[in-house]
């Protein structure tokens, strides 16, 4: 059996992409961040235990963890071997613990204890890069942002709205064209639909942009059948 590579079509034109992402909104209305917290420290620490994890379990050991450990001074005051055991189900946990606590002292050491509120500043402490300083600041912080993970970067080539497998680079071109009091809906919008439909092996008989989509999904020819000699 013989499967062909899927292909992808020429970008489509920049004022497609607000009637794409438009048709994409009313089929995911309630697009929105999937990790529970209360304020830009929980959201932080959260979306740094989000890696290589799914939010549900995230969203599991959460409360504990947020009872153990309110505040960055408390984080960064933890022991590690507790933290570990908190956090092991989410994966890569002595990784994760390091780097949350790294993060913690950073906090308290350089911002008095408050998650700071600019993307430089956040992508210096331990274990934040630009994506969970873009998740932080569009939904904690309420300023816009365009957090771009793998839903983002298989969707939008997808599309045709993006191009490209550089988060930074695909966040400019969908900042872009795109009005800036919507990019983190755009981005939650364009992860839910990753997430939902649009998967490695996507589910294109459920998507609403289907008839625009650049997308050729790979095909399978029907297997000769073999006859007697």
């Amino acid at each position: 059996m013989v499967r062909r590579r899927p292909t992808v079509r020429p970008a489509q034109p920049a004022a497609k992409t607000p009637r794409i992402m438009g048709n994409l909104r009313r089929q995911h209305p309630k697009a929105d961040a999937e990790l529970r917290f209360e304020n830009a420290f929980q959201l932080l620490a959260a979306t740094i235990l989000s890696a290589q994890c799914t939010d549900e379990r995230v969203n599991e050991v959460a409360p504990a963890l947020f009872t153990a450990y309110p505040d960055a001074a408390s984080l960064a005051a933890a022991d590690e071997g507790a933290l570990e055991v908190l956090i092991k189900s989410t994966g890569f946990y002595r990784s994760k613990a390091r780097s949350r606590r790294g993060m913690a002292a950073s906090v308290v050491a350089d911002h008095a204890g408050t998650v700071p509120q600019s993307r430089d500043a956040l992508i210096t402490l331990s274990g934040v890069g630009r994506k969970t300083a873009n998740v932080v600041l569009g939904h904690a912080m309420g300023e816009p942002a365009m957090p771009v993970d793998r839903h983002v970067l298989r969707v939008a080539n997808r599309l045709g709205i993006a191009r490209g497998d550089d988060p930074e680079r695909v966040e400019e071109q969908l900042c872009a064209v795109l009005p800036r009091r919507g990019w983190t809906r755009a981005s939650d919008t364009l992860i839910l639909h990753g997430r939902r439909v649009c998967k490695p092996k996507p589910l294109c008989d459920r998507c609403s942009v289907q008839q625009e989509c650049a997308f050729i999904p790979p095909s399978t020819p029907p297997t000769k059948r073999r006859t007697r000699r």
